[in-house]
């Protein structure tokens, strides 16, 4: 994909990626940007404000997440559709959950936070290609079933703050995926689903480096404020997260991504 001559800057080409409503397109975008920076295409400016909310297809209907129907036993294809439909979403997401970063809080880091998450964003596209091209493998597809809009409400809560944009969303969301990923191999491998498992084992490496580069910029940001970023991480959490979290851990995985245990055990239910 070739973007109009008219995105030329790391700003426009962040609110390019969210403005694109419909999947195949959003993800299309989400690569040539990532592309033409890599390539020097796009001015190191934060041009663009980025909207409150990037722009969605109509389906999947978003509903909150106590009104998401019950996924059933894993033996079923319709639960391992469903599962792999809400992997999906989430992935759908973070492409622009890693534009907005950018976009929003970039010009305030050094050029290394748009490589990486610039990178970080290009992945999340091809995760959800991967699961939806598996969803139509198995006769479903992205919008299929509804989803909730939980990830993006975290993303509106710590619009103004990138202290807890990066506490919140790589440290305690994505990081979660780290502790239930394993599990959710073992049951898609228990019923013989080992091509789905092989996707989320491969998704879920990605996944430790993009949780590590939440954890390492937050250092990098706390470091520069001069404040413990243990004690920042926490505070945070607290402020911004509701619940508490929730073990087990995945320690190692946690660990490979910088995350280490005395940021959450305190703060663990």
């Amino acid at each position: 994909m070739t973007l109009p001559a008219a995105i030329d800057s790391v700003g426009a080409g962040c609110a390019h990626v969210l403005t694109t409503p419909d999947p195949t397109p959003k993800l299309m975008a989400a690569r040539a940007v990532a592309r033409a920076w890599r390539l020097g295409r796009l001015a190191y400016r934060f041009d663009m404000a980025m909207p409150d909310r990037p722009a969605r297809p109509h389906a999947p209907q978003l509903l909150p997440p106590n009104r998401m129907p019950k996924r059933g036993r894993m033996g079923s294809e319709r639960a391992r559709i469903a599962m792999l439909h809400a992997l999906a979403h989430i992935e759908f997401v973070a492409i622009d959950l890693a534009f907005d970063l950018i976009g929003r809080f970039g010009g305030e880091f050094p050029a290394a936070f748009t490589d990486e998450w610039m990178r970080v964003g290009a992945e999340e596209a091809m995760h959800f290609a991967l699961l939806d091209r598996r969803l139509r493998q198995m006769g479903s597809h992205y919008g299929a079933l509804p989803a909730h809009d939980g990830l993006w409400e975290a993303a509106e809560d710590t619009a103004r703050d990138v202290f807890a944009r990066l506490a919140i969303v790589p440290m305690v969301l994505e990081a979660r995926a780290l502790d239930i990923t394993p599990g959710t191999v073992a049951r898609f491998e228990a019923v013989g689903d080992l091509t789905s498992a092989r996707m989320l084992r491969r998704i879920m490496q990605d996944e430790i480096r993009h949780v590590g580069a939440g954890t390492n910029w937050f250092g990098w940001a706390t470091n520069r404020a001069g404040v413990n970023p243990v004690e920042a991480y926490q505070k945070l959490v607290k402020r911004h997260f509701r619940g508490s979290l929730k073990p087990p851990f995945n320690d190692s995985a946690r660990r490979q991504a910088g995350l280490t245990e005395e940021f959450y055990t305190a703060l663990a239910s």
